[in-house]
């Protein structure tokens, strides 16, 4: 059942721990840093969990375990399993052009790409987390398993084997579905495991990308973070923020998986279902830079 919006579970350091399919501790409580509690009260966002990166500890967390809508960091699965299915991000493919007609007519973010396209797998993965091209995560469920359908069934593996167990993925792009489900205690799970990747820190991080000329694109084209966008946008400045992820959907609200660099330390924030869309205020990101501004004050 979905916790209504606001209700607060709690901001103090948790004692919960996750695990693996293996039995190895994602997550485990300790009084660690930063000393104090953070304060999610504060938040628009009413599901939220802060995690230290490197210990797994969670030092703040309100709904955490109340299932939600992942809208589009949906992709984080969708770009882990497309890097672990591949040894060659060089290789070229083409965009099928049969992909297209239902993301339009759902009206799916994209990241450019045109019909009969060729570009690189590497070209694919930056469109899949910079702009959230959800032509590039059907190319990739294609190319990889055959169909969306076979390459879900690889991002639910994946999530049974890293404990996520209140998470179900229906699609590959993280668009509406009653049946395609998280929670932000699961997204943190997902986020700090692939960020063990090194090819996806170095995507997620990235804030643009180039794709050289192509057919379509004679001078090639950038794409951009949505979320350093976002931040440019509102006016934040913050150096603290590495990168992220966002996420948006008209059920899912602004959702936001966030990793960022304070004092050494590195801290993931994944918070859903903010009030608001692609015209209002970015309050995804407005409450990032609120609990990594109460992480500077108490380290």
């Amino acid at each position: 059942m979905i916790i209504a919006a606001g209700m607060r579970i709690s901001s103090s350091v948790s004692e919960i721990s996750f695990f693996t399919g293996s039995g190895k501790s994602m997550f485990s409580g300790s009084d660690e840093i930063p000393e104090g509690n953070i304060d999610l009260n504060t938040l628009y966002s009413p599901y939220a969990v802060l995690v230290d990166l490197e210990s797994g500890n969670v030092l703040a967390e309100q709904n955490s375990a109340e299932r939600m809508y992942p809208a589009s960091l949906t992709k984080i699965m969708t770009a882990l399993i497309a890097i672990e299915e591949t040894e060659d991000m060089e290789q070229t493919t083409t965009l099928p052009s049969d992909i297209f007609p239902s993301l339009y007519e759902e009206n799916a973010s994209l990241a450019g790409f045109q019909p009969g396209e060729t570009v690189t797998w590497k070209d694919l993965l930056y469109g899949v987390m910079l702009p959230s091209g959800a032509e590039c995560c059907l190319t990739f469920a294609r190319q990889i398993a055959g169909s969306e359908g076979a390459f879900v069934d690889l991002m639910n593996k994946k999530a049974e084997e890293l404990g996520m167990n209140d998470t179900h993925f229906s699609n590959a792009t993280g668009l509406q579905d009653k049946k395609h489900y998280s929670t932000v205690r699961d997204i943190a799970v997902l986020l700090r495991y692939a960020l063990e990747n090194e090819t996806f820190r170095q995507v997620f991080t990235a804030r643009r990308y180039s794709v050289p000329p192509t057919a379509y694109h004679s001078e090639g084209f950038t794409f951009y973070n949505t979320m350093f966008q976002a931040m440019d946008n509102a006016g934040i400045s913050d150096d603290d923020i590495l990168g992220g992820k966002t996420g948006y959907t008209e059920k899912a609200g602004l959702c936001l998986a966030s990793l960022a660099e304070i004092n050494d330390r590195e801290y993931i924030l994944v918070t859903a279902k903010a009030d608001g869309n692609h015209y209002t205020e970015p309050y995804h990101v407005i409450d990032a830079e609120n609990v990594y501004g109460q992480i500077r004050k108490k380290v």
